[in-house]
């Protein structure tokens, strides 16, 4: 019926009365018209089946995703009861639930909901050990349980920030707040890739454990370490790379322990140590390298522990100790190079630190030294 329609508005197009009367329609055209007609017909029902199949498409993903949202819903509730469970071993049953949880999230805001329930729990004020005290070995046994619970946490974080942005189980570009911390467990971004989101450690105390950032990339977003302690353990960013972005550590307390920048490349972030204590333990840059970026030490007070530039290469960039206190331990340049950018040590107080004069004394004019700490070749 429709192609009959469609026949006959062609012919009626063609204007078929007025071709009857000067010449006869041959029976190849007639056919032509016929085909034609069938074609527009099946492609108009093509047309048509496509909109209704896309639709019905759009329709099922909407009910389908609805459907998995409610499922999540409804996981999620469960495993944060868990959570709230007297029962140190439930507990970890809902540290596991919602770790699978924000692996299958149906959406980025599901994913990072579980994700701040996770560090959520991490930032509650838990009991210290009572000891090994035989009247406390309840108390004492509770305390391990409940710390194997904090470390489980602090171990999947480090596992799914490793995983490569945009696979399945990564974490990267999302949100991870642990302010206020206590980090007395091991945590591994070995390779970890920080190109989006905010990861802040502000406030948080290293206490114990090893936290890794070796290798990791810090390319876009921002890092905060401002106001941490570096108490004891190990925090190392061994051949970590500052490609871009922000890293904090403003304020931070280096009172114990190894923090370690050995062969890192400060090469375009803006990483800031400003009125940071450098009081205690160990903090190494190493064969660091400064070649662009800007790096800030001022108001940093060296006042105790040891910190090593052995072998640093400030070749670029800016790097400022301005009004940088050296009173106390021992901060080392020794092997140094200066060969470009800027590093200013104006207004700094102290005794000049071992190995500074004699890296600075052929270095170019970007190095400004206060003026009791010249003249550079005596």
């Amino acid at each position: 019926m429709a192609a009959s329609g469609v026949f006959y508005g062609l012919v009626y197009l063609l204007d078929f009365q007025e071709i009857d009367t000067t010449a006869k329609l041959d029976a190849k055209t007639l056919f032509d018209l016929v085909k034609l007609s069938f074609g527009v017909v099946a492609g108009g029902g093509a047309l048509v089946a496509l909109v209704v199949a896309y639709r019905r498409q759009r329709v099922d993903e909407t009910g389908a995703h609805r459907e998995a949202t409610r499922l999540h819903t409804e996981r999620f509730s469960q495993a944060v009861d868990k959570l709230g469970s007297d029962s140190p071993a439930v507990r970890l049953g809902g540290v596991h639930a919602l770790a699978g949880l924000a692996d299958d999230a149906p959406d980025d805001s599901l994913r990072q909901t579980c994700i701040d329930v996770l560090c959520a729990y991490l930032q509650l004020p838990f009991t210290p050990d009572p000891g090994g005290d035989p009247a406390h070995q309840e108390e004492h046994h509770r305390y391990l349980a409940l710390r194997k619970v904090r470390h489980t946490i602090l171990r999947l974080i480090g596992d799914h920030y490793r995983r490569p942005r945009g696979t399945h189980r990564s974490w990267q570009g999302c949100d991870l707040d642990l302010t206020g911390v206590t980090i007395d467990g091991d945590m591994d971004f070995r390779g970890a890739v920080f190109s989006g989101g905010t990861v802040t450690f502000s406030g948080a105390t290293f206490a114990d454990g090893a936290v890794s950032f070796d290798r990791a990339t810090f390319s876009d977003g921002a890092v905060w370490f401002d106001r941490a302690t570096f108490g004891g353990g190990r925090v190392s960013f061994l051949d970590a790379t500052f490609a871009g972005g922000a890293v904090f550590f403003t304020r931070a307390a280096f009172a114990d322990g190894e923090v370690s920048f050995f062969g890192a490349a400060f090469g375009g972030s803006a990483v800031s140590f400003r009125h940071a204590t450098f009081g205690g333990g160990e903090v190494s840059f190493g064969d660091a390298r400064f070649s662009s970026g800007t790096v800030l030490f001022l108001d940093a007070a060296f006042v105790n522990g040891a910190v090593s530039f052995f072998g640093a290469v400030f070749g670029g960039g800016a790097v400022s100790f301005r009004r940088a206190a050296f009173s106390g331990g021992a901060v080392f340049f020794n092997r140094a190079t200066f060969t470009d950018g800027e590093v200013s040590f104006v207004d700094s107080t102290g005794p000049a630190p071992p190995g500074l004069l004699a890296a600075v004394g052929t270095a170019s004019e970007a190095v400004v030294l206060p003026s009791t700490w010249l003249p550079l070749n005596p």
